[in-house]
């Protein structure tokens, strides 16, 4: 499904001639393919829609942390067009759910689990992880799941 959405979104730019978002795009599918072409060579099937979202939270961490170092580097043209690459790959993801939501949910793991102590927060965050992808900003996750924990 999100495959279909990539490729239209690239005839789109094509068609309004928005070299920002096309160049988005194709490197949004490039890492979709160097991802199925690994799977193969694994002997697995092609990507699934919850690794295309790993993969576009992985790309988003990424330019915020190149954002970051250009703004320190006084690089601000290159640090917004990083932030303009953030928000054509936020389009492709679901909506983030709030932070109130967030705590609900992870209140909710922490009692399915059974989760008593720090210890226990990788069984929490890999359910979290399984069941939201692209959903939760799971740095800021860590630090409720902590705060619960103890």
């Amino acid at each position: 499904m999100i495959r279909d959405t990539l490729t239209s979104a690239m005839k789109e730019a094509m068609k309004a001639k928005d070299t920002v978002r096309l160049s988005t795009v194709r490197l949004i599918q490039t890492a979709v393919k160097d991802r199925d072409i690994a799977h193969r060579g694994a002997g697995k099937d092609p990507v699934t829609d919850d690794e295309i979202l790993q993969i576009l939270t992985k790309m988003i961490k990424q330019r915020e942390e190149s954002a970051k170092i250009y703004d320190d580097g006084g690089r601000a043209e290159l640090a917004a067009q990083e932030r303009a690459e953030i928000e054509i790959i936020r389009d492709f993801m679901p909506q983030q759910l709030d932070d109130a939501k967030v705590r609900e949910i992870i209140a909710a793991v922490i009692a399915e689990t059974g989760a008593e102590g720090l210890r226990d927060m990788g069984k929490v965050i890999g359910t979290l992880k399984e069941r939201y992808p692209g959903q939760i900003d799971f740095a800021k996750a860590s630090g409720v799941v902590k705060e619960l924990l103890k």
